[in-house]
């Protein structure tokens, strides 16, 4: 892994150095963009291939947005629940025959820090692992410092509960929004598993009142030994391994340095749901809860909840001191 270049690490700023927006006097809650542009190389975790990220600002109003720059025209991907054509292993999003894959953590550590509005110039079709977590690119982000954007922030608030479920009984799974003034994440998850059933296995989080950088972000993904040959055969976890995931044989975890949470298995599962609800362009003011849920039905959650008009609003924080406890601070630099 390489970051490039090196910045200091700062805390946000006003879009441009002695000047302040209209909205910040006015107290609005705004948007948020990068403060300068910043790169990293790294391996596919599925692809195994080399990739190059360049992160770049964005103006209000635009989303996060993939740039595929190595097609022979540039593919422009904007980030949507409606643009995920893929959710095996990873959340994969696509404009026509162009993809960029394993889009997660890198969503994840967007959310977790409140940007807004960003472009992603990629070189294949797969975000890197890294480490296997959003704390490289939360480290990225801040390095490259975040600022104030002329714009009001807008929130999806959910208003009514949406529910997506699968099974009964031992193979029952499920995925809930329901209204709550903040962002709030539950997950439970079951595995079976020596190694796994020893940690705690039910998170809950609050975005607000928490910090994503210090409880989240660290949290790895995570594998089977047992399930390698099978993926690698299907064309995934060719650039997997002990230095990006948490390894598990039959009985235990092959990770010389053990675990970085208690629970980070179950904190995993939160940091992809953080990453794959905000698929949806805004962040959310929900209370989401979840058992054994997965990038698939994370997914069927949000377009769920985007088909539902009549369970959620749009809406902006005139004063930023109505806006949910934390949602108008930002995560302190590293």
């Amino acid at each position: 892994m390489r970051f490039l270049p090196s910045f200091a690490s700062r805390l946000i700023e006003p879009a441009a150095a002695g000047t302040l927006p209209s909205f910040y006097n006015r107290g609005v809650l705004r948007q948020r963009t990068l403060r300068s542009q910043t790169r990293a190389i790294g391996v596919g975790l599925h692809s195994g291939q080399r990739v190059e990220l360049t992160l770049r600002p964005a103006p209000p109003n635009t989303g996060i947005v993939f740039r595929r720059v190595d097609l022979p025209q540039p593919v422009e991907i904007r980030m949507s629940a409606d643009a995920v054509s893929d959710t095996r292993m990873a959340t994969t999003a696509s404009h026509g025959t162009a993809k960029v894959a394993t889009v997660e953590h890198l969503m994840s550590a967007c959310a977790g820090l409140g940007i807004d509005n960003l472009t992603i110039d990629i070189t294949a079709e797969e975000v890197p692992i890294l480490d296997g977590s959003a704390a490289s690119f939360l480290f990225l982000l801040q390095n490259a410092g975040v600022v104030w954007q002329d714009a009001p922030r807008q929130f999806i608030r959910v208003t009514q509960p949406v529910e997506i479920r699968d099974g009964e009984g031992s193979t029952v799974r499920w995925a809930r929004l329901e209204p709550y003034h903040g962002y709030r994440l539950s997950f439970e998850i079951v595995f079976d598993h020596p190694a796994v059933d020893s940690t705690g296995q039910r998170v809950t989080f609050d975005m607000g009142t928490g910090s994503y950088q210090r409880d989240i972000a660290r949290a790895r993904t995570f594998g089977f030994t047992r399930d390698v040959e099978t993926m690698r055969v299907n064309g995934l976890a060719l650039g997997g391994g002990l230095d990006n995931a948490i390894v598990m044989d039959d009985y235990k975890i092959l990770n010389a340095e053990g675990l970085r949470y208690d629970d980070e298995f179950a904190k995993h599962k939160i940091l992809d749901a953080i990453g794959d609800m905000y698929m949806l362009g805004k962040p959310l003011l929900t209370s989401y809860s979840a058992f054994r849920s997965g990038h698939e039905l994370n997914n069927r959650l949000a377009r769920a909840l985007m088909a539902r008009t009549d369970c959620w609003e749009i809406v902006t924080f005139e004063d930023e001191t109505q806006a949910p406890k934390g949602f108008a601070q930002m995560a302190p630099a590293w």
